[in-house]
This record gives structure tokens, C-alpha cells and sequence, in this order.
């Protein structure tokens, strides 16, 4: 039986929530200082963080952690996807549990990186997400592409091609073990 997207991502979500729960704040802290380092090259950049769920890499410390030194969005969820607001408190729960933002009459179009959280990449390093198309249909309508950096808890890759040609590729993915670049991407900026 040949692998699917939907087989693929199943077993990823079944491999991250059934992951050893004892290391999970080194594992973040591991997480949380290399994209601390690579955010490093970005000076007084906007920055699209997503506010994670309880099974993801935790992103609420690096968000306090650096939000002095970048412009922070985060995404507000509308329809089928989402537009970027400010990140600001108070944190409000919403649609599939996750937190969010106020509202802002801003329309932000452009950003410098993107952190987006990833249940599994293929060959090309394509984003298996949660199979909602949120971030393809938000990358879609941004001006130009940003710098993007996928975080996963767990790696969880395979060599098959099985994403679609509008699923978002990665510069990079940090995991807590495993950093992965993308040369494929670097050769076609150049």
C-alpha cells in the first residue's frame, strides 16, 4: 500500500502525542535556543509565531523571550485561514483550542520569517500540517515569501513525495535532535 498524506500524518500525530512526556522541557529548551540563534541573523524583523498546542514545541517562552527585539505576529484565525495580528496579551482560547490574539484592523501582508508548526515533512521538505490548508492558503496571499522555519517536537520525515504542489516548503526545520536545511531553496533564491 503505497503512502498517503492523510496515512503519513496520522502516524506522525500518533508518534508526537505518544511521545515521551518526561523530557519534554528539555526538548523545548534544545528547540528554543537554536531558533534563538538563528533568529539572531534577522535583526528588528517581523515575525510570524504561531501559539502552540499542548503537544507542539512550546513557542510562549521565545515569544517572551524576544518580543522587545522583533515585531511579533501571530495568526488570527477567519473562514478557512488566517491573517496576522499583533502578538498581544490577553490570550484568548478559541477554534480547536487554540489561543489567540485580539482582533486588529491591520492588514499585514508582509513579513520577514515565518515559525509554523509541522507534523511532518516529505522528501521536497514540504509541510505536512493538520490537514486544515490554514498556512497554505495564508502563504498564498502574502506579497512575497518569507523566511520559513518549521518546528516540530518530534522528527518525523519520509523520503515519498507526497505533498501537493501549494503545501509550503521550509528554509529550515529545527526538531530537538535534528536541524535540517534546505539547499534546494538557497540555490533557487541566488
Amino acid at each position: 500500500m503505497a503512502l498517503t498524506k492523510v496515512i503519513f500524518r496520522q502516524n506522525c500525530l500518533n508518534k508526537i502525542k505518544n511521545s515521551s512526556k518526561h523530557n519534554c522541557l528539555y526538548k523545548n529548551k534544545k528547540i528554543s535556543n537554536q531558533l534563538i540563534k538563528e533568529l539572531k541573523k534577522f535583526k528588528n524583523k517581523k515575525i510570524l509565531f504561531f501559539i502552540s498546542l499542548p503537544f507542539e514545541a512550546d513557542t510562549a517562552k521565545i515569544i517572551k523571550q524576544i518580543r522587545k527585539k522583533y515585531k511579533i505576529f501571530v495568526p488570527f484565525m477567519q473562514g478557512e485561514s488566517f491573517k496576522m495580528v499583533p502578538f498581544r496579551l490577553p490570550l484568548k482560547k478559541k477554534k480547536f483550542g487554540i489561543y489567540e490574539a485580539g482582533n486588529s484592523l491591520r492588514d499585514i501582508k508582509n513579513i520577514d520569517v515565518a515559525i509554523v508548526p509541522v507534523v511532518g515533512v516529505d522528501g521536497n521538505l514540504q509541510r505536512v500540517g493538520f490537514g486544515k490548508g490554514m498556512y497554505d492558503r495564508f502563504f498564498e496571499k502574502l506579497k512575497k515569501r518569507p523566511y520559513t522555519i518549521f518546528i516540530q517536537s518530534e522528527f518525523c520525515f519520509t523520503k515519498e513525495l507526497i505533498c501537493d504542489d501549494y503545501d509550503i516548503t521550509s528554509d529550515l526545520i529545527i526538531t530537538p535532535n535534528i536541524r535540517v536545511q534546505n539547499r534546494n531553496i538557497d540555490k533557487m533564491r541566488k
